[in-house]
């Protein structure tokens, strides 16, 4: 396995007393697939285990931070920092995908720019250092990742919401039917679709947008149309989460 462990811990800022741990954590199942005879297990166990690490830290840490926001608010914040999009942004920030170990096959398919992968791999490590060194070391970790994700917000200040919710809800305000998705075209092939989707109400069509499944260009679709409805007020959280000051 060529990967620089020691190089990676340096980057992270946690040693491993069982290197084991970090290995496997790196190891994604298409590798683990191709290296049947070297590899025992892959990550997918140590991302189970991170999802509900990652869950309680979040939570944790959003519940001392936002004392005064409702538990309808601080679902929607610990959804976006727990979001695809926000552990990609964090995997990226200590290089994780240069750290992967990816099958060929996977590899040729641009894995290593992969969400699902590189978030399902920041999840693993996660696991990884807790197994290791306990939760105040998972906690110690991901605390900075948190906090440059949500220094924008301030207390009392904001509303968060993902635009497809947001959109829906606008609509529900104006006495207006609910916007409808519209898959307009499927191109490429299976492991590189590109989805082109449309957002319609009443007939009349809000926007267009594309992405690499449907669910991706839905909402950047209702990205689109709320950022018509609603100009400037909107600021950009992560790619499918948006918040924007209350009314005072």
């Amino acid at each position: 396995m060529k990967t620089n462990f020691q190089q990676f811990e340096k980057k992270i800022g946690f040693h491993f007393k069982n290197k084991n741990l970090l290995c496997q954590a790196l190891i994604h199942s298409s590798y683990a697939y191709e290296n049947q005879e070297e590899v025992e297990s892959d990550n997918e166990t140590l991302e189970f285990l991170g999802d509900s690490v990652l869950g309680m830290i979040i939570a944790d840490f959003l519940y001392s931070t936002y004392v005064e926001s409702s538990e309808g608010e601080l679902s929607k914040l610990k959804s976006t920092a727990g979001s695809t999009s926000s552990l990609c942004s964090f995997a990226k920030k200590i290089k994780l995908d240069k750290y992967i170990l990816l099958g060929k096959g996977e590899q040729k398919s641009g894995g290593r720019k992969k969400k699902t992968i590189l978030a399902g791999a920041f999840e693993a490590v996660i696991a990884a250092i807790y197994l290791d060194g306990g939760l105040v070391e998972a906690r110690n970790f991901l605390l900075p990742f948190l906090q440059s994700l949500l220094k924008k917000i301030k207390v009392k200040d904001f509303f968060i919401n993902n635009y497809k919710s947001a959109l829906q809800e606008y609509f529900q305000k104006e006495n207006l039917p609910a916007p409808v998705y519209k898959t307009i075209t499927s191109t490429g092939p299976d492991h590189k679709k590109n989805f082109v989707v449309e957002v319609l109400s009443e007939g009349g069509s809000l926007a267009k947008a594309k992405g690499h499944s449907k669910k991706v260009a839905e909402q950047k679709a209702a990205q689109k149309a709320l950022k018509s409805l609603m100009g400037k007020k909107i600021r950009i959280l992560t790619s499918d989460t948006f918040f924007l000051k209350r009314k005072k």
